[in-house]
Order: C-alpha cells, then structure tokens, then sequence
C-alpha cells in the first residue's frame, strides 16, 4: 500500500468510529437491541459481497450447459469439476460417462454393466488395465448399440472393471470413431 492508500484508510477509520461512537452514545438506553440489528446488517452486507464475489461461480454451477449435438459434431461444455460428461445410449439404457482421452478402452463400471444388462458374475476378468490406482482386472464385452444422439455405432468393444469405479470411461475405443477432437474455449468438440 502507498501512504496515499494508508492515509485513506486511517480516514476512513476515524470517521467510522465516530459515527458509531455517536450512534452508541445515542441509543445507549436500547444499546442490545441496537447491536442485534446492527450485527444483522453486517452479516447481510457480507453476504452480498460474498454472492457478488461469486457470482461468475455460482452461475456456471447453477446454469450448467448442455451438450449440444447436430449431426455431425457434438460440443460438450466443460463441468465443474474440469471434466466433460457425455450420456450415451448403450443398448437402449442412458449411461453416464467421463470423457477420457487418456483411456484406451471404454470402460464400464460393475454398476453401468448391470444396468445396461451384462452380469458382471458371470464375465472372465483375464484382461487387465493400469490405472491411477494400480492394476486392476477388466472382461471384455461388445456393447450392441450405442447411441449419442443421431450418431448411432454398433458393435463397440469395451471391458468392464473389475474393481470400484465411481463413473464409466469413454476412451479411445470410441473416440477414435470421430474425425477430428478438439478442446477450445471450455468446450470439447467431436466431430464425423
């Protein structure tokens, strides 16, 4: 801070300490109920300035996008989180996945598998994937139909996970179906 700024804010002290100094002296015989109220309008402009400070936050969380599909290219907007979520249909039952580029596969979780129709009790896990929690063992299945909009493939491999997934992948399995990936300005873009 320059020494303008401290002087400003040395100002700006005193004359809000008079003023609540003669606001005390004032109203000492109703001094509680004065600083109840008082402590209520702090508390209430601390709060618009916390929701202002916050507003570019709050309303990419509140209003979040869609991914916007045509027929030819897909643009999925970036979460929260930094992530990107597609929800395909994967034989005809919406399926929740993170965009992973840096999967091979696509990979389903046990729970996805069983919604979509495959008992993951009855698969062979002999296939196996590093991952960041180490290794871990996959089964190899054909998904029979898989749809994103009005792009629709058939016959996709994919592997479901052995072990504890919080969310399917979409890897490169699929992704190698496009023409061209490419992630500008918060979006990712696929595109036939």
């Amino acid at each position: 801070m320059t020494s303008h700024q401290i002087m400003q804010l040395v100002y700006l002290g005193l004359l809000g300490a008079a003023i609540a100094g003669a606001f005390f002296v004032s109203n000492r015989n109703s001094l509680g109920k004065n600083l109840q109220q008082g402590a209520i309008w702090v508390l209430i402009f601390i709060g618009v300035i916390g929701v202002y400070g916050l507003w570019n936050d709050i309303a990419r969380n509140v209003t979040s996008r869609q991914a916007i599909i045509t027929n030819d290219q897909i643009a999925v907007p970036r979460s929260a989180d930094g992530h990107y979520y597609l929800t395909l249909d994967v034989n005809d039952t919406p399926v929740r996945f993170v965009v992973d580029t840096g999967a091979t596969q696509v990979v389903l979780a046990r729970e996805d598998a069983l919604r979509i129709g495959i008992n993951a009790n009855d698969l062979a896990f002999y296939g196996s994937a590093i991952t960041a929690n180490g290794i871990v063992r996959t089964a190899p299945v054909l998904l029979e139909k898989v749809a994103l909009g009005p792009i629709i493939d058939r016959q996709l491999p994919a592997v479901v996970n052995g072990g504890e997934m919080d969310a399917s992948l979409l890897g490169m399995t699929y992704l190698s179906r496009f023409d061209r990936i490419e992630i500008a300005n918060g979006e990712l873009v696929l595109s036939r």
